[in-house]
């Protein structure tokens, strides 16, 4: 039933992004979905574009725009602030695993390390979840690595 939730997630993103093939790297993939400028944002103001257009390859639970929208009014205004970049950087980085961890390599209660340093853990029973984030779309493939979209935004302990 796992395999089968994954699969569904996978082909519905094809559907939802046919227009992006690997062949854009993970933030070009992001600006062309048109659902996560916030987190474009973000990226640009943390200084880590050129990483994530990098080599790679990196794994990104990437936050839609609704998600971003969901945190406490004012929180994302106030990260994007010069003086809070250090935070701000440490959350995106959170979002990001190293390596190319696609759909049908998760099994429940598995941990992964962020690039920030922390484990994320992934839980596959009742719907795919990253911590507490429900992974709406999975395996959106990039020249770099791939994306899965998440519905909240992922919070350190910091």
């Amino acid at each position: 039933m796992i395999r089968r939730t994954f699969l569904a997630l996978a082909a519905s993103t094809a559907l939802a992004f046919p227009a992006m093939a690997a062949d854009k790297d993970i933030v070009d993939t992001a600006v062309d979905a048109g659902s996560f400028g916030t987190l474009v944002a973000a990226v640009q103001a943390a200084g880590l574009v050129d990483t994530l257009k990098g080599e790679g390859p990196f794994t990104v639970f990437a936050p839609t725009d609704d998600a971003f929208a969901a945190l406490p009014e004012g929180t994302v205004e106030d990260l994007l602030k010069p003086e809070n970049k250090d935070k701000l950087t440490a959350i995106l980085t959170y979002h990001v695993v190293s390596g190319k961890v696609m759909s049908t390599d998760l099994s429940d209660g598995m941990t992964a390390a962020t690039v920030q340093g922390e484990e994320v853990t992934i839980k596959t029973e009742g719907g795919v979840m990253v911590n507490d984030a429900n992974v709406t779309s999975a395996d959106i493939e990039a020249s770099n690595g791939v994306i899965h979209v998440i519905d909240s935004v992922l919070m350190p302990s910091m």
